[in-house]
């Protein structure tokens, strides 16, 4: 098989636009040490191996935030696909208003409610900018 042959690891990942009352969506900043440190992105996490999408989002949100999520209150909003190194992102985002708990910043640096509008003026990760757009309209 020749280089230009060789196909990319698809990485599966997961994340949600988490919409408050006042149309506000949370982000987090990526803590010091990952890689995109200082980044803001949408909270969720990697699929893991037997999990399906809503799961996995389900499992990161109560790790990342300390929040519980039931299944019926995901939608599936859009998605991103993206180059990562030697890998290829593949980004599943939902969009979820309704949660129990208060969101906390257990694995990030911060958090911060945002209108989707100030998110253009963030510096985010390649993956979560042309989602932006899409979270505009939706909302």
């Amino acid at each position: 098989m020749k280089d230009s042959q060789i196909k990319p690891l698809i990485l599966s990942v997961v994340a949600a636009a988490l919409v408050d009352a006042d149309g506000r969506v949370l982000l987090q900043q990526r803590p010091l040490g990952l890689p995109m440190a200082g980044l803001w992105e949408f909270p969720g996490g990697k699929i893991e191996a037997g999990e399906t999408p809503e799961t996995a989002l389900i499992r990161e949100l109560g790790e990342e935030l300390g929040i519980d999520v039931s299944p019926a209150c995901l939608a599936p909003a859009t998605f991103a696909s993206a180059p990562l190194g030697e890998r290829h992102l593949l980004l599943l985002l939902f969009a979820c208003r309704k949660w129990q708990g208060h969101p906390r910043p257990l694995h990030a640096s911060a958090l911060r409610w945002v209108r989707p509008v100030e998110m253009h003026a963030l510096p985010m990760p390649p993956a979560d900018k042309p989602l932006i757009g899409l979270i505009e309209a939706l909302l």
